[in-house]
């Protein structure tokens, strides 16, 4: 089963620093028939005036994975960690037993994110945080960003407390990707730029596009796009 969620469907809210469209049911945005996709259950589009961003805040017993589309994020948190995540790099922080952090937008200019919060298979652990680059160029197929599985231990990918994997891709005008999906898995796939098709469904830039039951994964570029996918169990 394929869903395209577009992205003029998606929650949305804005004040004078936060413009955000939510994938699903997110603080004051509710629809019962979006409210996560197996273990993901956030999946915000946000973009952040320059100077601005989120202040500290606490959260505990959650992977939550920030991409970075445009400008730049600096993270800072209760343990210490201080860092600041780039366009087309990813951070990754487990909430474990509980952390407090802020995420500022200390740029010129906006800064474009996708914050994606998956829910642990080991709970309780030792928070932490933790950023790497991750240059990526057409061409090369999809890459592995974050991933809690054990066949993903040996790759440069961040580590999560969560059976599920982030990947990304760009790909050329026609270029194509190729994605199994195990059997009780299910996907979430949004381009960040571009325009695709997945499994003969075309879906432009910053649509949803869920997948259930779906063994085979094709994803044609029918414009030059940036994809980002996420791989988890489905069930809740």
């Amino acid at each position: 089963m394929i869903e395209i969620r577009p992205f003029a469907s998606l929650g949305a809210f804005r004040n004078s620093w936060l413009n955000a469209k939510h994938h699903f049911s997110f603080s004051s945005y509710h629809d019962p028939d979006r409210m996560g996709v197996g273990r993901l259950r956030v999946w915000n589009d946000d973009e952040i005036a320059a100077g601005t961003g989120f202040g500290a805040h606490p959260h505990r017993d959650m992977e939550i994975i920030t991409f970075v589309r445009q400008g730049a994020i600096t993270h800072q948190d209760s343990l210490g960690n201080e860092g600041r995540t780039r366009a087309g790099d990813v951070q990754v922080m487990h909430a474990g037993t509980g952390i407090t952090h802020s995420e500022l937008n200390e740029e010129t200019e906006a800064t474009r994110i996708f914050q994606i919060w998956i829910e642990p298979d080991q709970h309780g652990v030792t928070p932490g945080w933790e950023a790497r680059e991750f240059p990526r160029a057409s061409g090369e197929g999809l890459q592995v960003l974050a991933s809690g599985r054990p066949a993903d231990r040996a790759t440069d990918a961040l580590p999560l407390y969560a059976d599920a994997a982030l990947v990304a891709a760009k790909l050329a005008t026609g270029e194509r990707a190729s994605y199994a999906l195990l059997t009780g898995r299910a996907a979430y796939l949004v381009a960040a730029s571009g325009e695709i098709k997945v499994n003969g469904q075309v879906a432009a830039a910053r649509d949803g596009v869920a997948l259930h039951d779906e063994p085979h994964i094709e994803i044609e570029a029918l414009h030059a796009a940036e994809i980002l996918l996420v791989d988890v169990r489905d069930a809740p």
